[in-house]
């Protein structure tokens, strides 16, 4: 449900996944958290601000002890949300942490939606909407590039490179606004060049900006890498090599892989989704023909796709009709079984795409399989150590390109004699994309959807 930005109760939630655990944590945020806190736990006046303190914690209804826990208080302003907030350990489990829950709800507090205690801290000036972006994917990261990503743009690495090409738009916009207000003043009206020059160079640093949007978003889903070739081409196989174990069924017979299999793996710390998929061929059989349908579905939409031919077999016309259909940019062409088969000169001579030679079951060539595609997927970042701004989410790229797209605008219409003060309208819708990207100003039904993936407790 959508919350108001002027919400003053306060919230209760469990902050830990349910299951068997040493611990758990709860939290409780809002104007009546030191109140609702009291109920279950009498005793706390004179807790010093972050000091825990052990305490039993009561039904605030029937006296009943639950659990003995530790109790911190996070007083106004000093705190996550912002607001006055505690948090809880007790012991671990589903039945303890969830009965403290049902005590704090039965002292006054209410059951937190999913991400409204990050919410809170974007209202309240704890966190700016990029910070809040990168705290669900420090939670949801499953790659050490992410990572390295999430935790740059916590630091406000993106926020301040924003703000830094919203204050340049801003000053190109006083410079116009300088010139029409105060036309008698004894300095010279500023040269259109000089804002031109300067609205320029926004522009270019947007697109750098906007160039890592592709490979940055990749960070967050992996790159959905897809195995095809003829069946019996060592598809499996490699498929097995690149996870380190055993998922695919390997055999000899032609036909074994009659579904997709996905799997995700990390590549020097770069997340991918391997997809073996069943070979690609004409058959009769109906459940081949279902799975062969399922990699077609697979290869429209890839990220990349490693084609396999095995070493020793001339490329049939079937080979290069697929690959004259696809990006170089997208596409590694795999011969394998090089450990049975030499590949020859002429074989190579065939396939426009450059080839690796692999034998999947002695790991040879796996290296250079793996160079290529960190290369291909995420090239333009690779090897960055987190410290450079990336455009991780489509939100964050529509807003970049609504305000590339003004500025050109602004420039365009410079360049068809407009008058300035009338092209600045651009400059102005192209700085309030930027607002919304930062959360400047944002309406309600962004932040539902920014905050609406979040988990409870956070």
């Amino acid at each position: 449900m959508p919350i108001s930005p002027l919400a003053s109760d306060t919230i209760a939630a469990i902050a830990t996944p349910p299951g068997r655990g040493a611990v758990a944590l709860l939290r409780v945020s809002g104007p009546g958290a030191f109140g609702v806190l009291r109920r279950i736990a009498p005793g706390l006046d004179g807790i010093p601000p972050r000091t825990q303190r052990l305490v039993a914690l009561r039904h605030p209804e029937t006296g009943e002890v639950l659990d003995r826990g530790l109790v911190t208080l996070f007083p106004a302003p000093g705190s996550y949300t912002g607001e006055d907030t505690a948090e809880i350990s007790t012991h671990g489990g589903v039945l303890t942490p969830q009965l403290v829950l049902d005590a704090l709800l039965a002292a006054g507090a209410r059951a937190a939606e999913p991400g409204e205690f990050t919410r809170r801290a974007y209202l309240n000036g704890k966190l700016d909407l990029l910070q809040a972006e990168a705290v669900a994917d420090l939670i949801d990261g499953r790659s050490r590039a992410l990572h390295r990503a999430a935790v740059h743009q916590m630091e406000r690495g993106l926020s301040r490179r924003i703000e830094e090409l919203r204050g340049a738009v801003i000053s190109a916009e006083s410079l116009i606004a300088y010139s029409i207000d105060f036309p008698e003043e004894d300095e010279p009206p500023v040269p259109p060049e000089r804002v031109r020059a300067a609205v320029a160079d926004v522009l270019r640093r947007i697109e750098a900006l906007l160039a890592t949007a592709p490979e940055g978003e990749l960070l967050r889903e992996g790159a959905l890498t897809v195995l095809a070739g003829r069946p019996n081409s060592g598809k499996s196989s490699l498929f097995n090599a690149l996870l380190g174990t055993e998922r695919a069924i390997v055999t000899e017979i032609p036909g074994t892989t009659r579904d997709a299999l996905e799997a995700s793996v990390t590549l020097d710390g770069y997340p991918f989704r391997l997809v073996d998929t069943a070979g690609l061929r004409d058959t009769a059989d109906r459940v081949e023909g279902m799975g062969i349908e399922v990699a077609r579905r697979y290869l429209a939409a890839a990220d990349l796709v490693i084609f396999c031919i095995e070493s020793g077999r001339e490329p049939g016309d079937d080979d290069r009709a697929f690959l004259a259909g696809r990006d170089p940019a997208r596409t590694v062409v795999v011969r394998t079984k090089s450990d049975l088969h030499p590949v020859e000169a002429a074989d190579e001579a065939a396939i426009a795409i450059p080839s690796v030679s692999i034998a999947a079951t002695e790991g040879t060539g796996l290296p250079a399989l793996r160079d290529r595609l960190l290369q291909l997927a995420f090239g333009h970042i690779l090897g960055d150590p987190g410290e450079a701004p990336l455009v991780t989410r489509e939100r964050h790229a529509r807003a970049l390109r609504h305000a590339r797209d003004e500025i050109a605008s602004f420039i365009a219409a410079l360049d068809e004699q407009v008058p300035m003060e009338l092209a600045a309208t651009h400059l102005r819708a192209a700085a309030g994309a930027m607002e919304d990207l930062i959360g400047a100003v944002t309406v309600d039904d962004v932040l539902d959807r920014v905050f609406g993936d979040f988990c409870v407790g956070k």
